[in-house]
């Protein structure tokens, strides 16, 4: 409790206890929580730990009639299916180092992906809500994105839980059916059709999209590192390389069992000091198309492992300043507190895996779809979130009101959720420009080195 610099108006009360436990459990009296949060222990079977709590509040004899909302982490994938049998639909799971690989991944490739990430689970900005609205029922879902002015609406939940993001435009709202909509406060979400008149002369044609393979560099290795690869596999086009350098304990036994989803990316596994300033020139960094940085924690306590990667991003900038050159470099930390020290090293984004897991346990305490709702943000198979070029919407230095530009997205069958621009203020939030949920009445001019964020589907 005393780590916490604003409580603002929660009163945190610490119980020692064994959480698997009943009767140390009845000591906080779940039976009057509003929410609850399970955490993955530190330990060699921390998902055994978790489970055996979730199975101590749901198989209470004691516990109350009325269903608990749970949200807790599980590490590996493979115990998902018994919490999900012991919770029931009681509990949400934020599978943590499944939730960090694709951001990681889906970051490396898109620079600044990680803050669009992190706006929509921190609390200080704009979240993620469900409503059921009578005012869009048998109107067509591209009509009901135009519903709002101060929030921004993004799919559907079905009457029996089916959450649907980036909708089909002529695809009608039944009743029963609620939003999925993103604004800065539950009190905030407020119907104001749009009354006004599109600026369609600003709006470019769309464009064909072209795929092409790509090179990516991995420096350094953890337990989620296979996991990466496997997802990267699933959304490079075929012909795509990953190289692997790492010198962690177990390297070569783990990289050799990397399963990859399919045949589009080939690996490269190479032994090294990933943080070596001469291996690192030796390897051409500036010749790959994205390069990521992990942590060695798996190894190192976070401290150690955190700065253990940012030598390695200083080096990588400075060969990247004596070339003239400018390499695309995205870095996972471990703690919070050295993403500020870290961001000399001028990398394009970092992806903060303890806070972001944290963040989704407690989106998911508060908001019941909010496994379902980042499951398909994060699946290939779903709308998933880009960053495109301004230039590709909107006519560059034509100042446009945002609901131009979500027209300019729909037309693609895509939804625009704001937008990156260089320099714009973030108020000290470490969002690097990125404006989630922007007021749609508001005017903006576009330069050319500004990006979109939307929701689509390729």
């Amino acid at each position: 409790a005393d780590k916490i610099a604003d409580l603002r108006n929660t009163k945190i009360i610490c119980r020692s206890g064994d959480p698997t436990d009943l009767y140390d459990l009845a000591i906080v009296n779940p039976n009057e929580s509003r929410s609850i949060i399970v955490l993955s222990p530190e330990g060699d079977d921390p998902d055994s730990s978790v489970v055996k709590t979730i199975l101590a509040l749901t198989q209470n004899p004691s516990r109350r009639p009325e269903k608990y909302r749970i949200a807790a982490e599980i590490r590996d994938n493979h115990n998902a299916e018994l919490a999900r049998i012991v919770g029931g639909d009681e509990a949400q799971l934020v599978l943590a180092d499944d939730l960090i690989s694709r951001i990681v991944v889906h970051s490396s490739r898109q620079p600044g992906l990680s803050a669009v990430y992190t706006e929509l689970l921190d609390f200080d900005g704009s979240e993620i809500y469900t409503i059921e609205e009578p005012a869009v029922v048998g109107k067509s879902f591209a009509a009901a994105t135009m519903f709002y002015e101060t929030s921004t609406v993004i799919g559907l939940v079905s009457a029996d839980g089916k959450v649907e993001l980036n909708v089909a435009n002529d695809r009608k709202i039944a009743a029963g059916e609620r939003l999925v909509l993103i604004a800065e406060d539950d009190d905030k979400i407020k119907v104001k059709p749009f009354a006004g008149k599109f600026d369609r002369s600003a709006i470019r044609p769309a464009e064909a999209k072209r795929i092409s393979p790509e090179r990516t560099l991995l420096l350094g290795w953890n337990r989620r590192a296979p996991m990466v690869a496997a997802e990267m596999s699933r959304f490079v086009a075929p012909g795509s390389l990953l190289t692997i350098v790492a010198d962690a304990e177990g390297f070569a036994e783990s990289a050799a069992g990397i399963q990859l989803a399919n045949g589009n990316l080939q690996l490269d596994i190479r032994e090294g000091d990933s943080s070596s300033r001469s291996l690192l020139r030796s390897l051409n960094p500036l010749d790959y198309d994205h390069i990521l940085v992990l942590g060695y924690n798996e190894d190192m306590a976070p401290q150690p492992a955190d700065t253990r990667t940012l030598v390695t991003l200083l080096h990588l900038r400075q060969i990247a300043e004596e070339a003239g050159r400018h390499s695309s470099v995205v870095s996972e930390m471990i703690d919070v507190r050295n993403r500020e020290l870290a961001e000399v090293s001028r990398a394009d984004d970092f992806v903060v895996s303890n806070k972001l897991v944290s963040l989704m346990l407690a989106q998911a305490s508060e908001n019941e779809f909010m496994e379902r709702i980042f499951g398909s943000l994060l699946d290939e198979e779903g709308a998933e979130i880009y960053l495109r070029p301004a230039s590709s919407y909107i006519a560059i230095g034509t100042e446009v009101d945002f609901y131009t530009v979500s027209l300019a997205a729909l037309e693609r069958n895509e939804l625009a959720i704001g937008y990156r621009r260089k320099g714009l203020n973030d108020d000290g939030r470490g969002l690097g420009g990125v404006r989630i949920n922007p007021v749609k009445s508001e005017r903006i001019s576009f330069a050319a080195d500004d990006r979109i964020v939307v929701l689509a589907a390729s």
